[in-house]
């Protein structure tokens, strides 16, 4: 089963809001999606000017379609995704959004 397309417009809109409209032509969050997942990215302009912008993977949102839950995954610094083990799966990606909002963990945004 796919994402949800109501989720999936809710994860884009929190990115959108993650960074004031001023600051975004030097960092934004975006959303990439697959149909079973949506990795949350950081991209930056390059730092002189040349060449392609960096992208650093956040978080990724793996959706579960026969549970229709979400669940959070971290990366490691060889771009490898980890089951994040304080959350638990939800039903509602709102939660897990707030989460990484809010929790300060420096695995996502450190």
């Amino acid at each position: 089963m796919a994402i949800p397309p109501s989720d999936l417009d809710r994860i884009r809109q929190w990115c959108r809001e993650q960074w004031p409209e001023e600051m975004r032509k030097e960092v934004r969050l975006e959303a990439d999606a697959t149909p079973r997942h949506v990795d949350i990215v950081e991209v930056r302009p390059p730092w002189n000017g040349i060449g392609a912008e960096t992208r650093s993977p956040i978080a990724r949102l793996r959706y579960t379609g026969t549970t229709a839950q979400w669940s959070i995954y971290w990366c490691d610094r060889n771009g490898r995704f980890h089951l994040y083990e304080y959350t638990r799966p939800t039903t509602r990606v709102q939660h897990l959004l707030e989460y990484l909002a809010d929790s300060g963990d420096p695995i996502f945004f450190g």
